[in-house]
């Protein structure tokens, strides 16, 4: 008896490292998303924001599976007070380990205003969180440009090979 308890816990404690270090069950590593200019959790700085150039950050994708054929990206605020505001929509992103700032890096799809462009940071109260999340796909996807987040996460259904998300905070400066 004593053997199955020392092997459960030798397995077990397999698993918390591989957990630890960032290892999926398959082996490879778990993506990774990362920003220069600010800290998941952490406030985005002024300059991503309304009140500043309004450009998208500069955004470091480490671990990409090998199978990845394609990037797609969402930025969302789930504090916005009429629910989730969808501030930008990408797909068809080539295999690449950094998204430049002020740059759209692949085809672009409808924000919630309807328009197709990156919306930056701009609450109208209080501190919001901005999940910025990255798929790795098995294809290109190959569709036109206007994708909401819904027909987005529908078209890339059974295609997901990986996924990583950062997330940034912002309040309005007091003018």
């Amino acid at each position: 008896m004593g053997s199955y308890v020392y092997m459960y816990k030798k397995y077990f404690l397999i698993f918390l490292i591989i957990l630890f270090l960032g290892v999926n069950l398959e082996g490879a590593l778990a993506m990774k998303l990362s920003s220069p200019d600010f800290e998941n959790n952490k406030l985005i700085p002024l300059k991503f924001s309304c009140q500043g150039e309004g450009v998208n950050p500069a955004l470091i994708i480490e671990d990409i599976p090998k199978e990845a054929k394609s990037l797609a990206l969402i930025v969302d605020d789930p504090d916005a007070p009429m629910g989730t505001y969808v501030h930008w929509v990408v797909y068809d992103i080539p295999i690449t380990n950094n998204i430049k700032e002020n740059n759209i890096p692949g085809i672009e799809g409808a924000n919630t205003s309807g328009d197709i462009s990156y919306v930056s940071p701009c609450p109208p109260t209080g501190t919001h969180r901005y999940f910025f999340k990255i798929y790795a796909l098995d294809k290109m996807l190959g569709l036109g440009e206007g994708l909401s987040k819904t027909d987005l996460e529908r078209e890339m259904q059974g295609h997901i090979l990986d996924k990583a998300q950062l997330t940034g905070l912002y309040k309005k400066k007091q003018e």
